[in-house]
Order: C-alpha cells, then structure tokens, then sequence
C-alpha cells in the first residue's frame, strides 16, 4: 500500500489500489489497535522478489534518520520521486527474506581480519595500505575507513583495483565462494568497487524456508534467488555499489552501522496453531508465517486479529470466513486481503501459503 506503487484489489467496487480501499475505511481494514498505532497505514510491504541479477549494495535508515532525513530534503525542495532524493517518506525500513528457491546474499561486515585475509589474496599490490587499515585498527574504524577510501578512488583507479581482484578471484574460486562472486558481480559491474563485497560482507546462503532479518542500519545486498520479502512500509534506500541509480556517499556513511555482525538464520517456529510456523523478527510492523494445510490439518486463525495478506505457492486451498462469509478457493500464485473487520477465518484443503500480518499492533 505505498502510495509510489500501490497494489491492486478486488472488492465489491471492482479493482481499486490497496491504500485508497485502506484510507476509506482503515479501522475495518487493518483493525482498531493497528490502525491507531500506525497512523491508519498498512504498515508493511510484502513482495516475491526475485534476484535474477544481483541487487545493489544498500542499508536503511532508523527511524530518526529517516525522519531527519524526509524533513531536510522536504526544506530543501527535492521533489519526491527526484533522482537526487534519497528518503521518499519518514519511516524506517527493517526487513525479513525468507528463501523460497536457494538464495545466496551478503548481510553485515565480516570480522575486519576476516575480510583482511580475503582482501590479501587479490589485491594486496593494490590496496595495501586499505588492507593493513583492516588489521591494525579499531573494528569499527577500521571498516568505516576501508569504505571510505575505496569509494573515494577516482574511476581510474576503481577499474584497475576491481579488474586485479576479479582477475585474481577466479583463480580462487575453488577456495572460497566469496571468490566465485567477486568474479561474477564483476561480468555485470565492471569498474565498482562493489564486486569487491563479497570479500568484506558476510556471504550467506539460505536453502528454502530459512530467513535472514536485516535491522536498519546493517549493509546488504541479494544476489540470486527467489524468495519472501517482508519489510515496513517505505521506500527508504541508501545504495553504496552495484547500481547505476544515485549513490549518496555522505548518507551512505552516515547511515551505515560499521560494526562487524554475525549473521544468525531464522526457522520458523511452531505455535499453538498446528497449521502455522511463525519467523520471528523484533519488528512491530510485520510477521511472517507459513501455513501448512492438509488432509486432517486445517489452519484456523484467531478472532482479535489485524489485517492479513496471503499467498498460495503451491497446492490448492479454500479460505472461509467464520461469519457467513463466501468461499474464496485459493491456487498457487493467488493472494487474498483478509480484513481484521471479517473476522476469524479458516483454510482447508492441500496447500502452502505465507501469511503476512502486523507484527504487534497493541
């Protein structure tokens, strides 16, 4: 329901956008608590994204940057949709990707020795002094300094520091994945220094079904796959690489948390409900879940619930309200807006659906 690309719903009107249906009536939409809470918006963004080709390194912002950074644009007269705007609304943006194919992405920084260590094997003669910063300063100094310096080379000398490291890397791949990518990103970003990330950010891999959660502030990029993105509602995107859109730098810098991260996988955890397993994030805007429905196993959700949004990805279903509600048959590729106003609901029959629901709206 963001208003730069609002979805498209049907209802007894015929097809209208998701945020105008919501601002008509949002306490039957998104219920009573959620709809206060949240200033009578849906307060998050769920997509099927997929990465055919590497997405761009990018970090959001916490709410205070984003707030900060909405109103001093605004001030300065940016138009929203401008090509040197870099917050197009005042929230936040944490966001949970659950793998639906196998996906492989770079989430937070490696230990600076770690990315040292990778960093020596294909650009040692050409970075030296970028890669003793990385082993003898502070953690995070070390990788704030690191960014800024090769950020800041002129293009001369991106390209032959990046086509060194891809040169280099190939003849690694067999030693390490972070190799095999820095040669791949490089055939479609010749000359940015982004090719260079596999090499200081974590390379995670997820098989189907697991999640990574990535909080405001933390670096990231996907490379390849298919899977569920659930997000709070903005478009709020600080690009550091990989990209032909505006890299704002002095954001950039400003924005990212430059601190190593472990990088934790996320399974989805049963609850009282034996159709349902739920990935669990500390955000308030979003849940994710996935619901199992089979012969025998039928998924039943609560009554004092918000708005929710499901997606059948394989199988077939029947979702029936509990209050005289009509039966909406469900198939793979189908999504259906359940109003917190229509009640409790139930599905049957044979299917795997995800469910989208406001994290915690009280």
């Amino acid at each position: 329901a963001h208003p730069g690309a609002p979805s498209q719903v049907f209802t007894d009107r015929g097809w209208q956008p998701l945020d105008q249906v919501i601002e008509k009536d949002p306490v039957s939409i998104l219920g009573k608590a959620a709809a206060k809470k949240f200033s009578h918006r849906l307060p998050f963004l769920f997509k099927v994204l997929a990465a055919e080709c590497p997405l761009s390194i990018q970090v959001h912002p916490n709410l205070e940057q984003a707030r900060t950074g909405f109103e001093r644009e605004n001030r300065l007269g940016i138009p929203l949709n401008g090509t040197g705007r870099s917050y197009r609304d005042p929230h936040h943006k944490p966001e949970l990707l659950c793998a639906v194919t196998r996906f492989v992405a770079l989430k937070g920084f490696r230990p600076p020795e770690e990315a040292a260590r990778l960093m020596r094997s294909v650009c040692q003669d050409v970075l030296a002094e970028e890669i003793a910063w990385l082993e003898r300063e502070p953690e995070d100094t070390a990788l704030r300094n690191f960014f800024a310096s090769i950020l800041s080379m002129d293009a001369l000398r991106k390209e032959e520091v990046v086509g060194k490291a891809a040169t280099r890397a190939r003849t690694y791949e067999d030693r390490d994945p972070a190799f095999r990518w820095v040669a791949a990103l490089h055939q479609t970003y010749p000359g940015d220094v982004g090719v260079l990330s596999p090499l200081v950010l974590n390379l995670v891999i997820l098989e189907p079904g697991e999640a990574i959660y990535i909080p405001p502030g933390e670096l990231h990029t996907y490379l390849k796959g298919v899977g569920m993105e659930l997000m709070a509602n903005s478009d709020n995107v600080i690009r550091g690489g990989l990209t032909q859109k505006q890299v704002n730098l002095p954001e950039f810098f400003r924005v990212t948390a430059f601190r190593p991260a472990a990088v934790r996988k996320i399974r989805p955890r049963p609850v009282d409900e034996p159709a349902e397993a739920v990935y669990e994030t500390p955000a308030a805007e979003f849940r994710l879940s996935v619901i199992t429905v089979s012969d025998g196993i039928s998924f039943m959700s609560r009554a004092d619930r918000t708005t929710d949004i499901l997606i059948c990805m394989q199988g077939k279903a029947r979702i029936q309200g509990l209050k005289g509600n009509d039966l909406e048959p469900l198939e793979k590729g189908a999504s259906v807006l359940v109003p917190a106003a229509a009640g409790p609901y139930r599905i049957d029959g044979e299917a795997t659906l995800y469910r989208a629901t406001v994290g915690d709206p009280v």
